[in-house]
């Protein structure tokens, strides 16, 4: 509930200090607020959307979805994400022409207005400050950079009214998009892997299997298979060979995996000896494997 309501939050302050932006575009004669202004509306627009999957990603799994909507938060993150990426890429551009041929800049009104700017995101950023999932910290990237792009502006503009050097500002707008897209690709990178369905960070799964077979009982450990609905909940499935009890290693081996941060786990026992159907079993795995395929005629 409250990283949805912290999204909210910044969804609101984003989009009204957006509109208040435009207007003192116009007033100042500043393109550098204006194009801000048009960035912004973007931000408020990918933040929207960033809530509204945050909101669905807590929906309960159902008969569709029966991992839940955990990803629709990760979906939330690339698109704001990628957003970012290409308001970065654009500002960059824009930047370029700036410091080609720069125009006249109303200091004072820039100065009014980065001040505003940064206190208004500074709090949109101290309430998306605290994110988990994926899309939160999207979210806080972007409520990080309008600080950042609004801290720039306002030292620049504060220097340019005293030296009235011009190139500063499209400089300082450079900086902080090369900041941007760089964190911002960073999380492309880790959204992309839960898509993939990478083992999540901090899973060794050479080190979970040694562990799950130093449990009394169990023989072997194979197709072990561990990924994550959203860099958050982790997921495990394996085949565990054991001749004792399988209510007894069903117990120990869930308790293990949840010291390693899995807590939903389907796990398959089977005998010694008994035919284990996967073929794979033998072609990749036999080196570390209970496979060992004993066809047994009757």
């Amino acid at each position: 509930m409250k990283s949805q309501r912290n999204i909210f939050i910044a969804f609101i302050l984003n989009f009204a200090f957006s509109i208040f932006e435009v207007v003192g575009g116009i007033l100042t004669g500043s393109v550098a607020i204006l194009s801000d202004a048009v960035h912004d509306v973007g931000d408020a627009a990918s933040i929207g959307l960033a809530w509204y999957l945050e909101k669905k990603s807590k929906r309960q799994p159902d008969e569709k979805y029966t991992y839940g909507y955990a990803r629709y938060s990760v979906v939330g993150s690339v698109i704001t994400t990628l957003i970012l990426v290409l308001g970065s890429v654009l500002v960059i551009g824009n930047a370029i022409t700036r410091l080609i041929n720069p125009t006249p800049i109303h200091y004072e009104g820039m100065i009014l207005f980065a001040a505003v700017g940064v206190v208004v995101n500074l709090c949109a950023a101290f309430f998306t400050r605290d994110g988990h999932s994926l899309n939160q910290k999207a979210v806080n990237l972007h409520m990080l950079e309008d600080v950042l792009g609004w801290t720039v502006v306002l030292v620049g503009a504060i220097v340019m009214r005293f030296t009235d050097i011009q190139i500063i500002d499209p400089l300082m707008s450079i900086g902080v998009a090369v900041f941007i897209l760089v964190h911002g690709v960073q999380n492309l990178r880790e959204s992309m892997e839960l898509f993939l369905e990478k083992a999540p960070e901090g899973i060794q799964i050479e080190e979970i299997k040694h562990h799950l077979e130093e449990i009394e009982g169990v023989l072997d450990v194979h197709h072990i298979h561990i990924w994550s609905t959203d860099g958050v909940h982790n997921y495990a499935t394996m085949h565990i060979v054991t001749n004792a009890d399988f209510h007894k290693i069903k117990k120990e081996v869930r308790a293990e995996l949840e010291e390693h941060g899995i807590g939903h786990a389907t796990l398959e026992l089977e005998r010694e000896g008994e035919h284990c159907d996967a073929e794979n079993c033998v072609v990749e795995l036999a080196e570390h494997t209970g496979c060992h395929h004993h066809h047994h005629h009757h």
